[in-house]
């Protein structure tokens, strides 16, 4: 509920306008809820298209003169059917925005605003019908495609990290709201003596924008990787990475469950100490020293959960990156599809959809300047002998799963093709090539098992992952191989 202060201050606002604009509705006590679904499509891509925030429908004042009159719609108490409001438009919406509902009180009359998310990355639509205002007007957004085509340009060219967390915050806020000591510790720089200096350097980095009144707006890049809390920022806090442990195999039981509420770049390393504490550990002997050593390799979580971090689509709502440890896997899940195929992965270069975020975590050592951070990755599961990850997309989310210990002869004959084809792949980013004595060693094969890997090979090429490096090559033993795209 927003503070009685902040919302005197909003409606006030609001009611200051000149007149009813295409990003705010203002309404006496009607509140038809189909109406009121095609109402919310239409200010949130009309709030975009004009590159607001937010737009807003204000029940309790009067449209011409902007006078505060009051209402009697009660939004938390209205149902359609039997499901709440609320639920019911949020059902109907698609993408599912985020509308807040402010209630309160102005010299004794009760005033509503529904807070409406502006459109992001397409236009927000109702029972499949997407809406814009004009003038003062509800219509159909496909009766105007002029505005249509204006609306998908800006989708194109403003990214995630440019909108705003937080507005109109105070420097106080600001300062309270943001580790700015640890912006300036993970840059290696030195901090700011003043005030002045420190908002200053922030507002280069884009991490705030200084509005009129000496105000500032925090904006997602800002709060999604400086945050002190994420849940100070209502449109970030389920974007908050979490660890979930297992018991067993599959998600019956769950054993523990943490979310990390920091932003992305100030939390990072305590997620990773939390992942590495939770996994199983084997001692390992080497001439005169003993040193524990941790199921998975460090370097694999660490470019994994980063990837997974920067590489999500913050579009999508209600779900962030999760980390889920099983007995006998790792699964790290992020929202929305990769903008390269998987098989790429390896070789392709760096893409983001959040390219400032990606450069931010760079300059911070956290992430991989170039598109390498996945070949450390297979590099350190071939040293350590562990099973081939498994890139896959499902349901738009994209999915790294790592294995536990695996011997060979465990491995069914899709992970012994992965494997090939990985191995295939590292080996020529590193200007070497794939052979059966190289794919021997990767995957625990004795020498004399030649033929093992031959068949792995043969059925790699079969499925066209692998070819020849030359189209006649002498004894199968001595052939190399490349990936398919080299």
């Amino acid at each position: 509920m927003m503070q009685t202060g902040k919302f005197l201050e909003l409606i006030q606002g609001l009611a200051g306008l000149s007149s009813e604009t295409e990003w705010v509705e203002f309404k006496m006590n009607r509140a038809e809820p189909e109406e009121i679904g095609q109402n919310i499509s239409a200010l949130s891509n009309s709030a975009a298209l004009l590159r607001k925030h937010c737009g807003y429908i204000v029940w309790g004042i009067e449209d011409s003169e902007h006078k505060v009159t009051g209402t009697t719609f009660e939004p938390r108490q209205k149902k359609v059917g039997n499901e709440e409001l609320e639920n019911w438009l949020l059902r109907l919406l698609d993408p599912r925005i985020d509308i807040k509902i402010h209630e309160g009180d102005i010299d004794g009359k009760d005033v509503v605003a529904f807070e409406i998310q502006a459109a992001t990355n397409r236009p927000v639509r109702f029972k499949d019908t997407e809406y814009i205002r004009v003038g003062t007007y509800t219509k159909k957004l496909r009766d105007y495609p002029e505005k249509e085509r204006v609306l998908w340009r800006i989708f194109d060219k403003v990214p995630f990290e440019e909108g705003i967390a937080k507005k109109d915050a105070t420097s106080d806020d600001v300062l309270s709201l943001i580790d700015y000591p640890n912006y300036f510790a993970m840059l290696n720089q030195p901090l700011p003596d003043n005030r002045t200096a420190i908002l200053e350097r922030l507002t280069t980095d884009k991490i705030i924008i200084q509005t009129s009144g000496g105000h500032y707006d925090i904006t997602n890049v800002g709060a999604v990787l400086f945050a002190k809390n994420l849940r100070d920022f209502d449109r970030l806090s389920r974007k908050a990475p979490r660890v979930i442990i297992y018991r067993g195999n599959n998600r019956t039981e769950t054993l523990r469950e943490q979310v990390g509420n920091k932003g992305y770049a100030i939390g990072f390393e305590g997620i990773i100490r939390y992942i590495n504490d939770q996994l199983p550990q084997n001692e390992e002997i080497g001439e005169a020293l003993r040193k524990e050593v941790r199921m998975y390799p460090q370097i694999a979580i660490r470019e994994l959960a980063a990837n997974a971090l920067i590489h999500q689509d913050f579009n999508v709502t209600g779900t962030g990156p999760t980390i889920e440890i099983f007995s006998d896997r790792m699964e790290i899940t992020n929202p929305g599809e990769p903008l390269i195929d998987t098989l790429r992965f390896i070789d392709g270069p760096p893409r983001s959809r959040n390219e400032s975020l990606a450069a931010l975590m760079r300059r911070m050592a956290i992430c991989e300047e170039r598109g390498s951070g996945i070949d450390k990755v297979i590099l350190h599961i071939e040293m350590f002998q562990l099973p081939a990850p498994d890139f896959r997309v499902s349901s738009g989310n994209t999915i790294a799963v790592l294995y536990a210990p695996r011997k060979f002869s465990q491995m069914n004959r899709e992970e012994r093709i992965r494997a090939c084809y990985q191995h295939a792949c590292l080996q020529y980013v590193s200007g070497k090539h794939m052979t059966n004595a190289t794919l021997r060693k990767r995957l625990g094969i004795k020498d004399s098992n030649y033929p093992a890997a031959s068949k792995i090979i043969k059925d790699a090429i079969e499925l066209e992952l692998v070819k020849p490096k030359v189209e006649k090559a002498g004894s199968k033993r001595d052939a190399s191989y490349v990936p398919f795209w080299a």
